[in-house]
């Protein structure tokens, strides 16, 4: 089954029933369906065709939403651009995805134009403006939102089968290129099944849309809720590093199951918004995508005995959700590791050694994913793709595909899952995935650096990982961090940036004559704990939490 059928069912069941939340706008099922109806066949129309990627250049917001499910309704591949990318990022990502499409509106299309004269591309796009205000970008426009009207409401004969690719979703890549992992329709209707299943979504329960649209969270928030009859409310972006307003829209908008990034918990915990039974109509918190400190569990638990608290995993590449571990009792030392629990059905995890052999219970080992949510790949990048998933065969001569996590995992006695961190530079920091080989890349292109490299140190705050860089000027041009920073800003977005800097005369190396990065994560640990110093660090921006 196809995503868009069993929402298009939804709409049949209970037309008049919210969909979508969002400040003071309101949409129906049948508005949802019939406005994303429209807009498919308009697509198709307008030369869209199976299989052409859609990017959606719109705030998190309704129209998002129905631009998402008319691209899934014209047989096309939707590829969330994430707004707060450089233009020149932006543009490599239309070059990757090969966009036949670009449904674009509001603050985020502002650079439209720009980004579309950066991109290298065989065809140009075809633009969709939806957005009545906008006037600048509208003159490079196919179609406006005022088109819908002349197209039909009724649902398409769809040609797409649930093996299809519905989603590209471009993660960090560790040589300054992204890589678009490619999900598909039965993998993501088999994660959210689950969801449904197990936390038990009715047509009653009001669930968050938090994360921002490039992320996989937001695929599961929505296509959990909306399968489910049941009512979506989107998060501001504004929101994202307020935590007071956050705390006012669970309470105002009485939501029954918010899943949210460890970062922003971190935050809402760190600045005590919280009270007492708080969020009364709340059953249900999950989180995932990275590490939640227990004391920021304890903090949220301790106030909200009333709620089941959630921690899921799984990377984009396993779309979304490959295992949970539903939270038994508040943790009673803060030092108390969070499980990542036990595999969802048709998933397993195993914990191997170099010879793809299992380990023991308690040895900690490289973490492979098999299973039913596996990705077929990253779009167009087969070297990529087999470097990863990796086609084995067991001892009794099963063939098998296997998806290398790069995660470090352990079995515990109990037999849940235990994570160890990254076996490799890939990190989360504010919820982002990020290849710290991605920033060093963009480093390399700046004048007046002699040589760089990037590590990352844990942090006690909501980051998760500190991004700390440490650097070498070329010979007679001095450069503070704040210039480095300015440099890399037109190059990355805010969450990439890193908030320590150390200037050395050169980088220490190790026996191999290879920068040593073990020296460099001490060299930055005490500026992490201590008041920071002004000519050796900066730190970033909160903006951009999520």
């Amino acid at each position: 089954m196809l995503l868009q059928h069993e929402i298009s069912a939804r709409a049949r069941e209970n037309p008049e029933a919210p969909a979508l939340a969002y400040k003071d706008t309101r949409l129906t099922y049948r508005e949802l369906d019939e406005t994303s109806n429209r807009l498919a066949h308009l697509l198709v129309h307008a030369g869209c065709r199976p299989g052409d990627r859609i990017g959606l250049l719109m705030p998190k917001a309704p129209w998002a939403i129905v631009s998402l499910l008319a691209t899934l309704k014209a047989d096309a591949i939707c590829v969330p651009m994430n707004s707060s990318n450089p233009v020149p990022r932006q543009a490599k990502l239309l070059e990757l995805a090969e966009c036949r499409c670009v449904l674009a509106g509001g603050k985020p299309a502002a650079n439209l134009a720009e980004i579309l004269a950066a991109a290298t591309l065989r065809q140009p796009p075809i633009i969709g403006w939806l957005d009545e205000e906008a006037r600048e970008p509208a003159r490079v426009a196919a179609f406006t939102q005022a088109d819908l009207a002349a197209y039909p409401a009724r649902a398409r004969e769809y040609q797409n089968d649930e093996d299809a690719a519905a989603e590209i979703l471009f993660t960090s890549g560790s040589t300054g290129i992204p890589k678009g992992v490619v999900i598909t329709h039965s993998g993501i209707a088999h994660c959210v099944r689950w969801a449904r299943d197990y936390f038990g979504v009715q047509r009653t329960d009001r669930l968050s849309l938090h994360s921002s649209l490039h992320f996989d969270l937001a695929t599961f928030d929505t296509f959990t809720a909306l399968s489910s009859g049941a009512e979506l409310n989107i998060v501001p972006a504004e929101l994202n590093t307020l935590p007071h307003k956050l705390a006012q829209f669970i309470r105002t908008n009485r939501l029954t199951q918010w899943l949210s990034v460890p970062a922003a918990l971190n935050l809402m915990a760190n600045f005590d918004v919280l009270e007492p039974s708080d969020f009364p109509t709340l059953r249900r918190v999950i989180f995932g995508g990275e590490v939640l400190p227990t004391a920021a569990l304890m903090h949220w638990m301790e106030r909200l005995p009333h709620v089941q608290f959630t921690n899921i995993y799984g990377p984009t590449e396993t779309t979304i959700c490959s295992t949970y571990y539903t939270v038994a009792r508040c943790p009673a030392d803060r030092r108390e590791p969070i499980p990542l629990g036990n595999a969802c059905p048709g998933e397993q995890l195993l914990v191997l050694d170099r010879n793809l052999e299992r380990v023991p219970p308690g040895t900690i080992a490289d973490l492979y994913i098999r299973g039913v949510g596996l990705s077929p790949g990253y779009w167009r990048e087969p070297d990529k793709t087999r470097a990863v998933f990796i086609e084995h065969r067991w001892p009794d001569g099963y063939r098998d595909r296997l998806y290398k996590t790069g995660d470090l995992a352990s079995y515990g006695p109990d037999g849940l899952l235990h994570f160890h961190g990254r076996a490799d530079t890939q990190i989360k920091c504010r919820g982002y995935r990020i290849e710290l080989g991605d920033i060093e890349s963009a480093l390399g292109t700046l004048a007046g650096l002699r040589e760089s490299a990037v590590v990352a140190i844990p942090s006690e705050g909501f980051e998760g990982s500190l991004i700390c860089c440490a650097y070498a000027p070329a010979p007679e041009q001095p450069t503070s961090p704040r210039e480095l920073r300015l440099a890399l800003q037109a190059q990355l977005p805010a969450y990439m940036l890193p908030a320590r800097w150390r200037q050395y005369e050169s980088l220490p190396r190790n026996a191999n004559d290879k920068v040593d990065r073990v020296q460099l994560k001490q060299d930055f640990m005490p500026a992490a704990t201590s008041a920071p110093n002004p000519t050796l660090s900066m730190q970033q921006p909160v903006e951009g939490t999520l």
